[in-house]
């Protein structure tokens, strides 16, 4: 039925919407905000949703392990990979964010390596090779009247992506053991849940009330905010849990992956970028050295 598999692309196509999305928002609010706003949002959607599912909360069937590692990977996944991976979005945009974030599956793969026990060969390892060669084609190149070789995009935007990435590689890992016997959707109000309460720790912590409160005068960040929401923490890492649960980490992570190449004319048309041959060129490099790390 190839249900995980079709999990994965929708997956993907939500990832495209809530990064826009998000984008468009984070640079209105900032990230901090943003990202404890969209999990609140994102909190009552999926609450009402397993209300029904769950037949009032009565069908939760919740164990302590699997809360366990949900708990963790909602932590890791939401707090610190999305933390940095949306303040990349207001440094470096969508676009180039997502391309990097293809380092996910590599970073997978070598943590799984070492977690889970599983081989890493050399096929995989030629398609980590590839993946970083499509995001350097993307993010270097040589300075104008002269040869030398530059970094297009501010380096601190870059290194905020990739530790996203690394975020959402462990948060995958965890939510791979928590999500066994759990709907997608109980968990991810789970890993909702915990990832507020780390950027309520953050934003007392940091004295950011006032701008998380003041955020709900402003009409379009909460448009942009209440549509990433929806593609985002609600379906969106719902679908990538069921992905995971009906078919491999490897296939899953490599369909999902593909969202720096879905992503391409979404950045032309909405936000009237200029996109080289060599970014296409970059990006499609970069997807197709994941597919060969997972598929090899």
């Amino acid at each position: 039925m190839f249900i995980g598999e079709i999990a994965a692309i929708l997956t993907a196509f939500c990832w495209v919407g809530s990064s826009v999305s998000f984008e468009y928002a984070g640079k209105k609010v900032g990230s901090l905000v943003l990202n404890l706003m969209r999990l609140v949002v994102s909190l009552v959607i999926i609450t009402v949703i397993n209300f029904f599912i769950t037949s009032g909360f009565r069908n939760l069937n919740v164990t302590p392990e699997a809360f366990q590692a949900l708990l963790f990977s909602g932590l890791v996944g939401f707090v610190l990979g999305d933390m940095f991976l949306f303040q990349a979005f207001v440094e470096i945009g969508a676009r180039v964010s997502m391309l990097i974030m293809a380092l996910a599956p590599p970073i997978t793969a070598v943590m799984s390596y070492f977690i889970l026990g599983e081989k890493l060969g050399f096929i995989q390892i030629a398609g980590m090779m590839l993946t970083f060669i499509g995001i350097a084609i993307v993010v270097m190149g040589k300075d104008k009247g002269s040869h030398k070789i530059v970094v297009r995009h501010p380096i601190k935007g870059i290194t905020f992506a990739f530790l996203g990435a690394v975020g959402q590689a462990l948060g995958l890992i965890l939510s791979k053991v928590g999500v066994a016997d759990l709907n997608p959707f109980v968990a991810t109000e789970i890993r909702i849940f915990a990832g507020i309460l780390g950027f309520i720790i953050i934003i007392t912590a940091t004295k950011k009330w006032s701008g998380f409160f003041s955020t709900f005068k402003n009409k379009n960040a909460m448009t942009g905010i209440t549509i990433g929401s929806i593609f985002g923490p609600v379906v969106g890492v719902s679908l990538s849990l069921m992905a995971v649960k009906y078919t491999s980490t490897a296939i899953a992570s490599t369909l999902m992956a593909i969202v720096p190449i879905l992503i391409i004319p979404v950045s032309i048309i909405f936000f009237k970028e200029k996109v080289k041959a060599n970014e296409v060129m970059g990006a499609l490099i970069g997807v197709l050295g994941v597919a060969v790390i997972f598929m090899g």
